[in-house]
C-alpha cells in the first residue's frame, strides 16, 4: 500500500512559482514561512509547492492586483 502523496500532483519550485507572482523567489519562501502558502520537502530539502494550491492563492490575488491597478 502507498501511504505517499498522489503522485500525479505536479509540484512547482520557489522559481517557478515566483515567476508567476512576479516576485522574487525569496518572497515565496518568505510565505510559506509565515504560511500563506504550503511547501513540501524534498529529501535534499529544497522546498516544493503544490500547483493547484498556487493557482488558487493567484486566482484569489488577482482581482486585488487588478483592483490596485486602475488607481
Amino acid at each position: 500500500m502507498n501511504t505517499r502523496a498522489p503522485e500525479s500532483e505536479a509540484l512547482l519550485t520557489p522559481a517557478e512559482v515566483a515567476s508567476m507572482f512576479r516576485v522574487d523567489p525569496k518572497t515565496v519562501t518568505r510565505w510559506a514561512k509565515a504560511g500563506k502558502l504550503s511547501s513540501i520537502r524534498t529529501l535534499g530539502g529544497h522546498r516544493r509547492y503544490r500547483e493547484s494550491e498556487v493557482r488558487e492563492l493567484l486566482s484569489g490575488m488577482l482581482p486585488q492586483q487588478r483592483q490596485g491597478d486602475s488607481d
